[in-house]
């Protein structure tokens, strides 16, 4: 029996794991095809959340993988469905791209730059300065400091980019505030799978390209973890860190042999 075999449902990273920048990595397509086949559920979960699942829909289908919406999910969401459950009368300051803001505003959660409840940071690609300015400014008047995910570079055909968790670093350096991260590996994105799957993490499995994201998570909440060796993780890596993933493939769809 494969490990795959033991699985309901693989919970896949995207940049880096499945995808780099805009090409499809060798084997990937191959991996989702023959999870079909077996008639395994997959859903994919990015930190990113700078996108839409919309967005990622429409890229995922350019470069040939036809998905639905809900088929994505990511850390926006997470942080969207974290904030209504929790402080539904919460007004909140963001640092996000355009589409996170629309998505927020859809789900009814109250943006303003006025004297925010919470200061709400993310993989903001938009960034400029006097909007970091005045996040700093929020916090240190008492604003509650979340973020989306931890992650610190965004892989890319260019090489690695800022990512939230360097914004919130500088945030951190000014402030001397920690923000509560809401993406992988934290509890709260846990949840929100099983919520959306509807199937406990036993049955889950996770495959990514990050010890301190997807493999963090497996060790901390119980769910099988795959490492693959495609985006920002070497094998050398593993020996210093103290996340170990169940099974560490070169490729996603070395899985399929595992």
């Amino acid at each position: 029996m494969g490990i795959l075999d033991t699985k309901d449902c693989i919970i896949l990273d995207m940049d880096g794991t499945f995808y780099l920048g805009e090409t499809i990595l060798e084997g990937s397509l191959e991996f989702i095809r023959e999870l079909e086949r077996r008639g395994k559920q997959y859903l994919f979960f990015t930190n990113n959340s700078s996108k839409t699942a919309q967005a990622y829909v429409n890229k995922l289908r350019r470069m040939g993988c036809q998905v639905t919406e809900d088929q994505i999910a990511t850390s926006g969401e997470v942080a969207a469905a974290y904030i209504t459950q929790n402080f539904p009368e919460a007004s909140v300051f963001l640092l996000g791209t355009s589409d996170l803001k629309e998505y927020m505003e859809q789900k009814g959660i109250r943006l303003t730059d006025t004297r925010p409840d919470i200061v709400l940071a993310a993989y903001d690609t938009s960034l400029v300065y006097h909007r970091l300015c005045d996040a700093c400014r929020h916090i240190r008047g008492g604003s509650m400091f979340l973020a989306t995910h931890p992650d610190f570079n965004c892989p890319s055909e260019d090489g690695f980019l800022p990512d939230c968790g360097s914004i919130c670093a500088c945030i951190t350096a000014s402030t001397g505030a920690v923000p509560k991260y809401l993406g992988k590996p934290y509890e709260e994105t846990v949840k929100y799978l099983e919520n959306c799957l509807n199937i406990p993490r036993d049955r889950m499995m996770l495959a990514g390209d990050r010890l301190y994201t997807e493999i963090a998570m497996g060790n901390a909440h119980g769910i099988a973890s795959a490492l693959v060796l495609t985006g920002e993780t070497k094998r050398e890596d593993l020996e210093a860190s103290p996340h170990k993933p169940d099974v560490v493939v070169e490729r996603l769809t070395d899985l399929l042999e595992v």
